[in-house]
This record gives C-alpha cells, sequence and structure tokens, in this order.
C-alpha cells in the first residue's frame, strides 16, 4: 500500500508541473539518503550516511555529551585494524555496513508483512492479493492501477530467479532492492526508459531528458542548470551522437562503472574532518566534527547500540 501511495503522489506532483532538479534516476549504488545537502552546514544527509536513515532520529534527543560518547563507541568499532585512526578504506566499509544494514532491514519488515506463514517463499498471488487487493482489476472508473501490476511482475519474474513463481528472501530482496543485484540492473534500464521515453520508441531524446528533470512554464527563463544538462546530453549522454539515448547509453548514464556513494562520503567525511591533513581521522577529530557525524538533539544509530552489549 506503501508503495501505491509513494506512486500516486509522484504522479500528481509531476502533473502539477513541478519544478525539480535531480539526479535520483542516477544509481551509483544504492542511495545514501533520500535527503539533499542544503549548504555546508546542512548535515542530514551525512546523519543518515553514516547512520542509516532508519537510525538517523535517535540521536536527535541526546545530549551534545551523550552524543559525542556514543559517537566514540562507533569510532572504536570503526578502526578495523585498532591504531588509534581511521583511515579512508575502514570509513568507506563503515558506511557500507550502515546501508547494507538498512536493506536487510527493510527486506526482514516487508518480508514479515508480505510472507504471511508461506514458509520461506513468497508467492506472486499472495503479493499481489496483499498489495493490491483493494483494486478491482475490471473496473473502468478511477485509477488504472493494472499498469503499476504489471510493471511489479515484470520485476518479480526477473527477481525470480530459479522460475518456479515464488521468491525466497534473497530473491525478494532483490525484488525490493533491484539497484544492489547485479541480475537486476536491466530491469532498472527497462523502468527509467519507460518513465522517460514518451512516444515509446525505445529511447530518449534530447526534449525527453530534460523533460524528465524540469517542466518549465511559459515565460520561465531557463535555468542555468537546464543548459548544462542540455550540454552534458550532446557531449556525454549521447555517446554515438545520433541524438538518442539508447538502452546502453542509458545504462551508462544511471549505472556508472567508476562511482561509489559510499565512497564519496567517505571522502567527504574525511576532507571536513581531516584537521590536520594527513588523510587519517582521531577520534578527537570525529569527535570535534560530531554534529556533522551524528548531530545532536540529531540522529536512530541509538537503535543500533542497543542491540550491542558492547555499546
Amino acid at each position: 500500500m506503501k508503495t501505491v501511495l509513494i506512486y500516486i503522489i509522484a504522479v500528481t506532483l509531476a502533473e502539477c508541473g513541478v519544478l525539480e532538479h535531480t539526479e535520483e534516476r542516477v544509481l551509483h549504488g544504492r542511495p545514501l539518503s533520500d535527503k539533499s545537502r542544503d549548504g555546508d552546514d546542512d548535515y542530514d544527509y551525512d546523519h543518515d550516511a553514516f547512520l542509516g536513515d532508519d537510525d538517523a532520529e535517535y540521536f536527535e534527543s541526546l545530549e551534545p555529551e551523550e552524543s559525542q560518547r556514543r559517537l566514540g563507541i562507533i569510532c572504536d568499532k570503526i578502526d578495523a585494524d585498532k591504531n588509534g585512526l581511521i583511515n579512508l578504506e575502514e570509513l568507506q566499509k563503515w558506511i557500507q555496513f550502515v546501508q547494507e544494514r538498512e536493506v536487510r532491514e527493510d527486506t526482514e519488515r516487508q518480508w514479515e508483512e508480505r510472507n504471511k506463514g508461506q514458509g520461506d517463499h513468497v508467492s506472486w498471488e499472495a503479493f499481489k492479493k496483499d498489495v493490491y487487493g483493494f483494486v478491482d482489476e475490471d473496473s473502468e472508473g478511477g485509477y488504472n492501477f493494472k499498469p503499476m501490476m504489471d510493471r511489479d511482475y515484470r520485476r518479480w519474474q526477473k527477481a525470480d530467479s530459479d522460475g518456479d513463481g515464488r521468491l525466497t528472501k534473497l530473491e525478494f530482496q532483490a525484488f525490493l532492492h533491484p539497484e544492489d543485484a547485479e541480475y537486476m540492473r536491466d530491469i532498472m534500464v527497462i523502468e527509467t526508459l519507460e518513465d522517460m521515453d514518451t512516444d515509446k520508441d525505445g529511447s530518449l531524446s534530447l526534449e525527453e531528458y530534460i523533460g524528465d528533470m524540469y517542466k518549465g512554464l511559459p515565460g520561465d527563463n531557463e535555468p542555468d542548470w537546464v543548459t548544462q544538462e542540455k550540454t552534458l546530453f550532446s557531449v556525454d549522454r549521447d555517446k554515438d551522437g545520433d541524438g538518442f539515448m539508447s538502452f546502453e547509453e542509458v545504462k551508462q548514464w544511471i549505472i556508472p562503472a567508476d562511482f561509489d556513494h559510499s565512497l564519496g562520503e567517505a571522502k567527504h567525511l574525511m576532507v571536513k574532518a581531516d584537521v590536520n591533513g594527513d588523510s587519517l581521522l582521531s577520534k578527537e577529530e570525529v569527535l570535534d566534527q560530531y554534529d556533522m557525524f551524528v548531530g545532536s538533539s540529531a540522529t536512530q544509530f541509538g537503535e543500533v547500540l542497543s542491540r550491542h552489549d558492547e555499546f
């Protein structure tokens, strides 16, 4: 039900001509947060990346001293070689661990909701009834949910690696989070093309590419970033110069091979907190920047702390 509601809201915003510059199409691996950075002192994105979005609310209720105390314990966990310093690789691995845990926990939550005593599998019929049971497929009035069901079913079939019509928990995770499963990547490209390819010719024109990001109103001045995106389309996205982005070109765009969100975030945190410029973080440097890492009266990692006796 939540997926359906989110979809309806997204469609409504799009139809209302909401202007939005977004890079959400580009996967870069699993996004670290659904928040964007708004200035140098906005650390909400960093909190989600460092702690996980499900855990990022707990620290909001902590006093600074308690926030720093718990962050110090986290530092000890990140410091895998126990040399008293955190290097870039250790920081990246921590962020990856947090994000992988988020995926696992989301899968567990949804598995409990959808499995309903079906053992170690979930069938498509049970899933469809649970998610779309309120929809009258024969109804001619109201919103047509059949395209959504068809799209889910296609993704379901792709996730069903053994083709038995049912999903194991691991296959269900691939269905929910296809960006994390190598064999699901083509489905992500197909879905992106379906969303953006308004004339349904199997490729993206410049107009379709820009129209997905920016829906201007009559008389509006085109933002500079739109002009930059048009140039980017011509010199980088449309690699063969035929005026369109093919399936493979869309795939190279939304699933770049040379970028990793966790590495980018680790580098960002390292640069901001590394006061002495040695490319290592001492516990003192991290605690001095505790508001960036966890905040105060700032992030729900306390749930993780409470799960482990060592904290």
